[in-house]
């Protein structure tokens, strides 16, 4: 017979909190926020972590994968298109080849290898949290992000007066899919200009949300179907090649904006010591 050890309800009450509060204290300030935990946020947050970058990804819901999870119209099967199934070896998930340069993989095993993977990176996670708006830095730069607890929003309207906090990192990377969360607060305030994405057309859509995956404002990046929102792009429906491959770019443009600040840091160190 199993007997698990004597732990009161205050000892596991008191380690959640505990555990909690330490890791979140220790990511107030991160080298990279990534809002929204779908495959192009954990693909580029995987990139970056296994590159000792530290990363933090803000997840609205209380689950990560997006719609990794289940594909289309609730059927769990993800197509991905040649050359995709390079990253698909990567993560060490299966896949079927149905006809030449398309492919399939069970989307829950799908999802739970990309987690792994990225957790594994180094990846920081806190979920139920949605992004309220942007911290914004000397130059109209992106400094970071202003957060709350995602039912906050589903309170009735006269209680609802719940001040959110903030988190600071060097470079966001905005992955939040179609609602393009972090872009459209900078569109609020003029900053910004969003066309909305197009109706579905795979074959043009994939290889165009690559293409423009990059920054969109000083710090900040723009990663997966948040993309198309930004640039008009046509949507890709239950396809994920490039969700995949958007994240290995945004990681790799996010790695670029970090090294340029760098150089400035040194070269005005510098500049201080001689002057």
């Amino acid at each position: 017979m199993i007997r698990f050890e004597k732990i009161s309800e205050e000892k596991i009450t008191q380690a959640i909190v505990r555990d909690f509060s330490e890791e979140f204290i220790k990511n107030t300030q991160v080298d990279v926020l990534i809002a929204g935990g779908g495959p192009a946020g954990l693909m580029a947050g995987k990139k970056l972590a296994e590159a000792g970058i530290k990363v933090l990804i803000v997840e609205a819901n209380n689950y990560l994968g997006g719609g990794f999870w289940i594909g289309g119209y609730l059927m769990n099967i993800l197509t991905f298109r040649s050359p995709a199934e390079k990253l698909l070896d990567e993560l060490g998930i299966p896949y079927r080849e149905v006809e030449k340069g398309l492919f399939t993989a069970s989307g829950p095993y799908a999802c739970a290898k990309l987690i792994t993977s990225a957790c594994e990176a180094g990846v920081k996670i806190v979920n139920m949290t949605k992004v309220d708006d942007v911290v914004i830095k000397q130059g109209n730069r992106v400094g970071g992000l202003v957060i709350n607890w995602s039912p906050v929003s589903a309170l009735p309207r006269a209680i609802t007066c719940v001040d959110p906090v903030a988190l600071e990192s060097r470079v966001v990377i905005d992955a939040t899919g179609h609602d393009a969360v972090v872009c459209e607060a900078l569109n609020k305030r003029g900053l910004l200009k969003i066309k909305g994405f197009g109706p579905m057309w795979v074959e043009a859509s994939e290889d165009l949300v690559v293409e423009k995956t990059g920054e969109v404002h000083p710090g900040l990046i723009v990663a997966g179907m948040a993309v198309a929102t930004v640039y008009g792009l046509p949507r890709m429906g239950p396809t994920f090649g490039a969700m995949l491959y958007s994240g290995v770019k945004a990681a790799e443009e996010a790695k670029r904006l970090l090294l340029l600040e760098q150089i400035k840091q040194d070269t005005f160190v510098k500049d201080r010591a001689l002057a």
